[in-house]
């Protein structure tokens, strides 16, 4: 789907799919499909040579024309929609009902005589005993001006160079410093605000209406116009299918910071993101959409969180692109906007996109629901009232931070069945109705921050299920590994290995989470590593694996040296206190792993090679290496002591090396971008090694980068005294050290 065609790219995808002879259809009305398919080829095409024309050199019919055109194609993918879910119940050969089931080996008996997949049969099983029913059914970059400077062009726009020294009244002082934080250091947005200031005077009610004007794409002037032009080449020089991801980003509030996966999966259930071959994956090619806008400094990425998260990055878009996108969805009636500042309707227009902005936001009785995709409602805290019935053809819901502890705001759920996503992160929702498993096109469940009590076992029949986001206090709920479409599990947690042999059935994971519970017993350990060994040696496209523990866990969770990765991952979190590895594994080395930015394991024991050859993986940008093993704290000899030689780990950022006895030392050219580094040492153990404090010289004028260190003394055999003396040599290497880098004990 495009900005200039609507629905067509899919629409087109669709009808050659029902001219196949997978829906069996008569040949007269394949005829007919295929001739519809032609002319709406054409006329796609014809829509696409206007899309390459600046919308302000269109003429008004053209314009007029090819919205109609776009409207009518989202009208007729609705209702090829419609005909798609109905005719998949009459594709069934025959339905087989089983009538009150009383034992589940009757049921296991009679599923053994089905064909795979049950070969197109429709099957119905009726029970009156729930536990039955339960059981059957992932360069250079241009740096903004400082605050200083920006003031510095502001004004050099603003005053002619006899007033230099033009003084500013507090208030004017106040609103000026807010609109520089809008412009965020760009040039083009300042010298674009500073020639709209130049006209105001000193009136600050008209310096603040040009602040809320920012971002609205309400304000229109020359200068304004100017600078959208400058960016609408930026934005005519897109892809068809970016500038739609694009303008779809005009559905959050100003200044959100964009979670990349929860709008991956937006765009994906809008039909923005189409598979061209089979067995692609959704994710990686949405996240190919937002690396591209990124690259294209469309978005921007919010500061690196160097934290383990999942595939966790954020992105915000700068007020002066969107001005840009807001003024193009006006345009274009692309995404309708409900607020207390801002009510972008009219009762003679079609709402597709619709955006709730607060909590007093309210949809209009005069706004037709029938037609809606999208509604994201950013009402925190409160609960939307949203007569989910009226929604017909809804594919995107995002409740993100409401209030639902009340069960009745689901009501109606199940008559959703378009919903590509479903959004319930942050809500208070305790349970998930029954009525779920009728969203038989979902793609992205999302359910991140309420403790759910109770998972149906209707969640199993969404078999589009892609994203998935459960975090239940019950376990892994049985029938998981029936979600074979999955490509991103987070949220689980585990307590027995029955619950890890299910997820091995998961073979097109890029993205599993899961969390080791204080259920998991001593006896149980050894065959969780080696369950989850085998669950790992089966998903071959894994990417991110993050294996954690809880506060009640504190056992040895066991080796995982039987496990060989897979060259695809980019990031591996295993956590100290959940599994180790005895060496470190053959697989681990830089020929192996060449997309690796993220690791964290531990690891028994550790030679000075083996470090040398983690230096050498080229992507690696945060490392956490632990000796030992954590529930005894066991201090393995690495003799002299371990050094990071030149050139060493180009690209680290984060680093924390802990239970090295005596601690890694550093020398010049190793980790050139190294800003955070966090260490653990043992005094009396290193001194006697050592046979002086010169043990606790790192060599941190070294690391060039340098900005923070984190020193920790977990040993209670250390003397007071002693630990002081290891603080001084510390304070001393941080002190001379070009950056002054801050240094905290622990």
């Amino acid at each position: 789907m495009e900005l200039f065609t609507g629905a067509l790219p899919s629409l087109l995808h669709k009808l050659a799919a029902l001219a196949t002879d997978e829906y069996n259809l008569q040949k007269g009305l394949k005829g007919e499909i295929r001739l519809l398919h032609a002319e709406l080829e054409s006329l796609q095409g014809a829509l696409v040579d206007i899309s390459k024309v600046p919308v302000d050199q269109l003429p008004s019919g053209d314009k007029i024309w090819a919205r109609n055109m776009r409207d009518l194609s989202y009208d007729m993918e609705d209702s090829i929609d419609k005909f798609m879910h109905c005719f998949c119940f009459k594709m069934c050969r025959s339905v087989i009902v089983i009538d009150d089931i009383w034992n589940i080996s009757h049921w296991e008996m009679v599923k053994r005589a089905l064909p795979d997949n049950y070969g197109g049969y429709g099957i119905i099983t009726t029970t009156r005993i729930l536990d039955i029913a339960y059981q059957v059914g992932g360069t250079y970059e241009m740096r903004p001006l400082s605050p200083s400077n920006s003031r510095i062009l502001l004004f050099s726009r603003i005053l002619d160079n006899k007033k230099q020294e033009y003084y500013l009244e507090k208030d004017l002082a106040e609103v000026y410093d807010k609109i520089l934080d809008k412009c965020a250091g760009v040039p083009l947005a300042i010298i674009t605000v500073a020639s709209l200031l130049a006209s105001k005077g000193k009136d600050i009610m008209d310096w603040y209406k040009l602040y809320d004007s920012i971002g609205t794409g309400l304000e229109n002037s020359l200068d304004v116009d100017n600078m959208r032009k400058i960016l609408l080449l930026s934005y005519y020089d897109l892809p068809s299918h970016l500038k739609t991801c694009l303008l779809y980003l005009s559905i959050f509030p100003e200044d959100s910071e964009i979670e990349k996966g929860r709008l991956i999966w937006m765009w994906a259930a809008e039909g923005f993101i189409q598979c061209k071959r089979k067995g692609e994956s959704l994710l990686e090619l949405g996240g190919s959409y937002f690396n591209e806008l990124i690259n294209r400094s469309m978005i921007q990425l919010v500061s690196p969180k160097y934290y383990f998260a999942g595939d966790s990055e954020y992105c915000r878009v700068h007020d002066m692109v969107l001005d840009l996108i807001f003024f193009l969805s006006n345009e274009e009636n692309f995404v309708t906007i409900l607020s207390d500042t801002k009510d972008h309707t009219s009762p003679s227009k079609t709402v597709r996109r619709l955006s709730l902005q607060d909590c007093k936001a309210r949809i209009q009785d005069n706004i037709s629901k029938k037609r809606i995709r999208s509604v994201v409602v950013f009402s925190f805290g409160n609960n939307p009232k949203l007569d989910l019935g009226n929604f017909r053809v809804l594919r995107v819901l995002d409740l993100e931070g409401c209030h639902l502890s009340n069960f009745d705001s689901l009501k109606y759920l199940g008559k959703l069945i378009h919903l590509r996503y479903l959004g319930l992160r942050d809500t208070d929702i305790k349970q998930l109705p029954e009525e779920i498993g009728n969203l038989r096109f979902l793609q992205s469940l999302d359910i991140r921050g309420p403790i759910i009590n109770k998972c149906p076992p209707t969640v199993f029949q969404l078999k589009h299920l892609r994203f998935l986001h459960i975090f239940t206090n019950k376990g892994v709920p049985k029938g998981i590994s029936s979600l074979t479409s999955l490509e991103v599990l987070t949220g689980l947690q585990i307590d027995n290995s029955a619950s890890i042999i299910e997820l091995g059935h998961l073979t097109d994971l890029r993205v599993l989470e899961i969390e080791l519970t204080r259920g998991c017993t001593d006896g149980l350990q050894k065959s969780l590593a080696e369950s989850l060994v085998d669950c790992l040696q089966k998903l071959k496209k894994i990417q991110i694996v993050d294996i954690s523990r809880d506060f009640g866990f504190f056992g040895d969770g066991g080796p995982l040296d039987a496990w060989r990765a897979p060259p695809s991952l980019r990031k591996i979190g295993v956590w100290v206190g959940a599994f180790w590895f005895s060496t470190r594994p053959d697989w681990m080395d830089p020929s192996h792993l060449q997309h690796l930015s993220f690791l964290t394991v531990q690891i028994k024991e550790l030679q000075h090679e083996d470090l040398e050859i983690l230096g050498r993986l080229p992507a690696l940008q945060d490392l956490t290496l632990s000796l030992g093993r954590y529930k005894e704290l066991e201090i393995c000899s690495v003799g002299p002591g371990l050094v990071v030689g030149a050139s060493s780990f180009p690209c680290l950022v984060r680093c924390n090396l802990w239970h090295f006895v005596p601690p890694v030392v550093f020398r010049q050219g190793a980790m050139p971008r190294l800003i955070n580094l966090s260490v653990t040492l043992r005094v009396g153990k290193t001194r006697e090694i050592a046979g002086s404090m010169s043990g606790f010289e790192l060599g941190l004028v070294n690391l060039t980068s340098l900005r923070n260190i984190d020193a920790t003394f977990p040993y209670d055999s250390d003397s007071k005294e002693d630990k002081q003396e290891a603080m001084a040599v510390l304070m001393n290497e941080a002190e001379i050290h070009h950056n002054r880098p801050s240094i905290t004990f622990f």
